[in-house]
């Protein structure tokens, strides 16, 4: 399945791509299109975490987007990603609370577990390590990649969690970190 919607995507891309500048209007559309396609074929096909799962992920998550999104605010070059950061980090704030009494009202209650996996430490420590706009393009991309992640792991859950708190709190925050990705596609697009 993945091999197909790879082989799409390529074709469209070629198709599109030796066209010209509104052809690319339309690239980028197709693009975004066939990524929301590939993001519920993950859904579907992704297993569903258990309820503890769940939020120590989510948990994780939000502490590598405030911790990125504190980087961002003090290195970023661009005004948009410095903007964008300090949303990261009032809406990932949001986003920890709404998951923390989620799992509070499980049965039984949940702790949500924020400790960095090693590979979150190590994209921290890379961006550490950048200036200018080799910072921006890095957090930009790491940006896309966690939020395409975490919009996986809400939808999966929201769609077949078996905590009934869980699942609501993963579908009201389904609509945010889509938000966010479309937001960061657009600041990347513009750099």
């Amino acid at each position: 399945m993945r091999n197909t919607v790879s082989i799409i995507a390529i074709s469209a891309a070629l198709a599109l791509g030796a066209c010209g500048p509104k052809a690319e209007q339309r690239a980028d559309k197709t693009g975004d299109l066939l990524s929301n396609a590939a993001d519920d074929v993950k859904v579907a096909v992704l297993p569903t975490p258990t309820a503890q799962e769940f939020v120590d992920k989510a948990a994780r998550s939000d502490a590598f987007e405030i911790a990125s999104a504190r980087l961002a605010k003090e290195k970023a070059g661009s005004a948009d990603l410095k903007s964008f950061a300090a949303m990261m980090i009032a809406d990932h704030n949001g986003s920890t609370a709404k998951i923390k009494a989620a799992a509070a009202a499980a049965r039984p209650a949940l702790k949500p577990d924020p400790m960095l996996t090693d590979d979150q430490k190590g994209k921290l420590d890379d961006l550490g390590t950048l200036t200018g706009r080799d910072f921006d393009k890095a957090y930009a991309d790491q940006q896309i990649a966690a939020h395409h992640a975490t919009l996986s792991l809400m939808r999966v859950y929201a769609d077949k969690g078996e905590t009934p708190s869980l699942k609501k709190a993963a579908g009201d925050i389904v609509p945010r970190v889509q938000a966010h990705l479309d937001k960061i596609k657009a600041i990347k697009a513009a750099m």
